[in-house]
């Protein structure tokens, strides 16, 4: 049986992740509910960039989402 403060610490992580990912799917949500056709121009102009610069792209926004994971954890302790 696990201690009772590993458990919810994990529990807390899985609803962390859950909100987290809820987050995401209302974000990314917004630009075809709001702004469909600008939306889909945008997305056929990103098929036209080279490789490189789309694995720059995301690898920004990874860096990006773990320099905010990492502020967050330990401003709030996590």
């Amino acid at each position: 049986m696990w201690p009772r403060k590993h458990t919810e610490k994990i529990g807390k992580m899985n609803s962390s992740i859950w909100l987290a990912l809820g987050l995401v799917l209302v974000l990314e949500g917004l630009g075809p509910m709001l702004y469909p056709k600008a939306w889909r121009k945008m997305i056929q102009s990103m098929t036209q960039l080279p490789d490189p610069v789309l694995r720059r792209f995301g690898g920004a926004l990874v860096v990006a989402g773990f320099v905010i994971y990492y502020m967050l954890r330990n401003r709030t302790g996590g």
